[in-house]
């Protein structure tokens, strides 16, 4: 017994059509709600997650990471919502993935999130510096810090990195930092150091797009 195939079926076919994303599948402006109960009025959550990651008995410099996010008219992103993760003072994540045969510091989260201030747009975290991470190949990567960024109009959250304009040797070191073909692009990656009010301050503004005086997008990763 045979079958014939219908005609449709003997005929080549289009490439599957993807259509663009709707708004409605953009991360906010709720996304507070959710992630950052307690910033949008809501106390609902027992334990909260916020942007301090140490305690008195965590090992390393104590340093504050600020920053602004704007888009591309140079506008301030006051709904941002950014989490980061890093390795602790030793260079050592805590994951047990991490491979690196380095001490893990018990009283270091490693973790923090914290949305951008609604009035003034400027985000903080309260952590420390983080030592150098075994990259592959017997090389080093610089001490980094990275960010996860989510807004609305933001289907996915980008992802970038923190390096410090005080590791000139390591920086340029990096393999991360090296594979960005621009080496102009490499700078919007690095956090300006001052020192203010007795604490150790690193400034790093995020720009969601490139502006009218070009080259100051930030770099993202696509992973």
């Amino acid at each position: 017994m045979t079958f014939a195939l219908p005609s449709a079926a003997m005929t080549p076919r289009p490439m599957v059509t993807r259509f663009p994303e709707t708004p409605s599948q953009t991360g906010g402006p709720y996304v507070h709600i959710g992630l950052a109960p307690q910033q949008a009025g809501f106390d609902i959550f027992e334990n909260n997650f916020g942007n301090t990651l140490v305690s008195d008995d965590t090992v390393g410099e104590r340093i504050v990471v600020e920053g602004r996010v704007f888009d591309g008219t140079g506008t301030l992103v006051r709904d941002a919502l950014l989490e980061i993760w890093q390795a602790n003072a030793a260079g050592k994540y805590a994951h047990p993935l991490d491979p690196q045969d380095k001490a893990i510091d018990p009283s270091f989260r490693g973790w923090g999130r914290t949305g951008a201030d609604f009035d003034s747009g400027v985000f903080e975290f309260h952590t420390i510096k983080p030592g150098s991470v075994d990259a592959d190949g017997g090389r080093v990567q610089a001490p980094h810090i990275c960010v996860a960024l989510f807004a609305r109009g933001i289907n996915v959250g980008l992802h970038t990195r923190i390096y410090f304009d005080d590791e000139t040797d390591r920086n340029a070191a990096d393999p991360v930092l090296g594979g960005i073909e621009w080496e102009t692009r490499r700078r919007t990656l690095i956090a300006k150091r001052s020192d203010r009010e007795g604490k150790v301050f690193y400034t790093f503004d995020i720009r969601l797009q490139d502006t009218p005086d070009g080259g100051a997008e930030t770099v993202f990763f696509d992973i």
